[in-house]
């Protein structure tokens, strides 16, 4: 079930400032990668715990394997962003960054890091700073390798029950790597979401 929790004009807003963000991040992958990086146009949904998975499936693809890296973060605005590569580009991706021997678990655990930390960082200090807010990151870890979709999220781990998701699909323009960048805000942060949305739209 999906519920109405932003107003139409905070909603825009958060769309235009994810928008924003996300770009950036491409930008910065963009460079990392000396490719040119297309994204998606930002979808913004209220998810409950339990259509988690299915949710996610209807947004990468119910049948892919992924890998992913997820990285939390907390201050006025708190929440957790994941990172999820389609299997199929860590190969491509690996050449693309200098990779020249074969791609060990470790070093694709390092690759994933590597990326994901750009793509994070670059995307949630974007909306923070539009935003006005300071927030302070957690370390960055791999929650899942080569795993089906449908099974990336484990509810019984999670401390929230209603989450506001936002999520950009990241390729490059040639090849087959693909990246979907995923933010929970949960419902103890929507209100204060929503009030640094309000302000974003009374600075114009």
């Amino acid at each position: 079930m999906t519920k109405k929790i932003l107003t139409s004009d905070q909603r825009d807003a958060l769309q235009e400032v994810t928008n924003i963000a996300m770009g950036q991040a491409g930008a910065s992958l963009a460079q990392v990668l000396g490719e040119f990086v297309q994204l998606s146009v930002p979808q913004i949904n209220v998810i409950e715990l339990e259509e988690i998975n299915q949710a996610l499936a209807m947004l990468v693809g119910a049948t892919t394997v992924v890998s992913a890296v997820r990285q939390a973060f907390t201050g006025a605005l708190r929440g957790e962003a994941v990172a999820i590569f389609d299997q199929e580009g860590c190969i491509e991706l690996a050449e693309l960054m200098g990779y020249e021997k074969e791609l060990t678990p470790k070093a694709e655990q390092e690759l994933m890091l590597d990326v994901a930390n750009v793509l994070i960082g670059a995307c949630i200090k974007g909306i923070t700073k539009l935003l006005q807010t300071d927030i302070t990151f957690s370390p960055p870890s791999v929650m899942a390798k080569n795993m089906p979709i449908g099974q990336l999220m484990h509810p019984s781990t999670m401390e929230w029950k209603l989450a506001l998701v936002t999520e950009v699909n990241f390729a490059l323009e040639k090849g087959r790597f693909t990246c979907h960048l995923t933010q929970f805000w949960p419902e103890s942060s929507i209100v204060s979401l929503a009030e640094a949305l309000d302000k974003f739209i009374e600075s114009f």
